[in-house]
């Protein structure tokens, strides 16, 4: 595939990531309040930021690449969100969109690593 710009491989993981966790959450509940609740609670900007923290030491220089070009993109800051962590988020988001359309092998270790912190922020609602 052709090399895209780190802005393009946010808007893909941004959607791929969105998927994935409603994949976990609707194991959860079907209750639309509580989907709603569960969904929000691991897509959002803190929390993307919570699991780049987490897998930060397993990412290969090539992925450390392209998180530190995302987290340099200039972002518009969201009313709650603080500017360095939309700029982890959109970071995440880019290497989950990196991965799916490059290694998609990869990205399953990545969501490996982050499903027990998933799986334990879930199991709070």
């Amino acid at each position: 595939m052709a090399e895209l710009s780190t802005r393009s491989y946010a808007y893909v993981g941004d959607a791929v990531y969105e998927l994935y966790a409603r994949e976990k959450t609707i194991l959860v509940t079907q209750n639309p309040k509580k989907l709603h609740k569960a969904t929000s609670s691991i897509v959002n900007a803190r929390f993307h930021a919570e699991l780049l923290e987490e897998i930060k030491d397993f990412l290969t220089e090539e992925e450390q690449d392209i998180v530190r070009r995302a987290r340099n993109l200039s972002v518009t800051t969201a009313r709650r969100v603080n500017h360095s962590i939309h700029r982890l988020s959109t970071a995440f988001e880019a290497l989950i969109g990196y991965l799916y359309l490059n290694n998609k092998d990869r990205l399953k270790g990545i969501y490996t690593r982050i499903d027990p912190i998933i799986e334990k922020k879930l199991s709070c609602i």
